[in-house]
């Protein structure tokens, strides 16, 4: 099994009512990932790269070095957890992407982040 399918992803996602403004056009979300390491090495994740969607089909591409100014250094068998957030201008929308992680010996891999929906309150049906 290649190391990027032993590092597994989640996600949990909530609309952020009281910081939105649908008059305004603007959603506010929250996310929570998980990462967990299932390989047998300590890997480091060293950068992000997402791909946010908006109910336009409307396609943002963001990158930036870690998560929250952070580049942990995940041990195998564990799992690091965060909290972000993201603003729409619609009320539905999507995002997935992937991590640049760090082996042990240094090589760099990719772990997907799988495509996770977006959707204010009453848009949920």
């Amino acid at each position: 099994m290649d190391l990027s399918e032993k590092i597994v992803v989640s996600v949990l996602t909530s609309w952020l009512e009281e910081h939105s403004d649908p008059e305004e056009s603007l959603y506010a979300f929250a996310y929570d990932i998980t990462i967990r390491n299932h390989s047998d090495q300590p890997v480091k994740l060293i950068s992000r790269h997402w791909y946010i969607t908006d109910g336009e089909s409307e396609v943002e591409e963001v990158k930036g070095p870690g998560v929250l100014g952070k580049q942990p250094l995940i041990q195998p068998g564990e799992k690091y957890y965060y909290s972000s957030g993201v603003a729409l201008p619609t009320p539905v929308g999507s995002m997935r992407g992937y991590y640049v992680m760090q082996a042990e010996d240094s090589t760099l891999f990719h772990a997907n982040i799988p495509i996770f929906t977006l959707a204010a309150g009453h848009h949920l049906n």
